[in-house]
């Protein structure tokens, strides 16, 4: 409870420890990577209304999504364990495929690597070597491609993204990182008059909720 009361009042670290402290609790610790979302994100991400945007760890580990993105993407804050990482369910979930067409998987696959190699190289903590151990047991693809030490590949800001409702949705992808690269913000957007600002158009109408195929 305390923790959602500081993620929702936009605290800072010291001031959530004086939270925890008020209410006679310990402070969780200060580990590098934390599910503490960024008070700076978070301010903008509370300003991004009529476009998908989310904060993601460099675990690709959802922290938090607007209404939009949920719409997009589907919820990505309903995961637990390892599932939390969008790096993980890529490898050992097929599922989290198909929002992707499957020409792009090669590109996807080796841009989560990199970054995955990239968060080791900042903090090897416990978090991500287990991810890593984890991966490299559970996906030969991961293991194979991981064995590459890759570290460089960056993806294409211009995302592909598969709808159920509204299939192929091509937009544009800004990032803005936190000054430790551990947390980053971002956020979907397309070009006025193309077709992937019609949809989005569509999908602040709809939202989430599924559209009527009698329609």
């Amino acid at each position: 409870m305390l923790t959602a009361l500081a993620r929702g009042l936009r605290l800072t670290v010291d001031e959530r420890d004086h939270l925890f402290r008020l209410a006679g609790h310990g402070t969780p610790a200060r580990a590098r990577r934390s599910d503490h979302v960024s008070p700076a994100l978070m301010r903008v991400l509370d300003r991004l209304d009529d476009t998908p945007a989310a904060v993601i760890s460099d675990l690709a580990e959802t922290l938090a999504q607007n209404r939009l993105a949920v719409a997009l993407l589907g919820d990505r804050l309903r995961f637990t364990g390892l599932a939390r990482s969008g790096a993980y369910r890529w490898f050992t979930d097929p599922t989290e495929r198909l929002s992707f067409p499957s020409s792009d998987h090669a590109n996807h696959s080796r841009f989560v690597v990199a970054n995955l190699r990239s968060a080791l190289s900042r903090g090897p903590d416990d978090r991500v070597v287990e991810l890593v151990d984890r991966l490299r047991t559970d996906s030969r693809e991961f293991a194979e491609l991981w064995e590459q030490h890759e570290v460089a590949f960056r993806s294409e800001r211009h995302k592909r993204i598969i709808h159920p409702e509204l299939g192929m949705i091509e937009l544009d992808c800004q990032v803005l990182f936190t000054e430790g690269r551990d947390q980053a913000l971002l956020v979907f957007t397309a070009s006025p008059g193309t077709d992937g600002y019609q949809k989005l158009q569509l999908l602040s109408v709809i939202g989430s909720q599924r559209l009527n195929p009698a329609r």
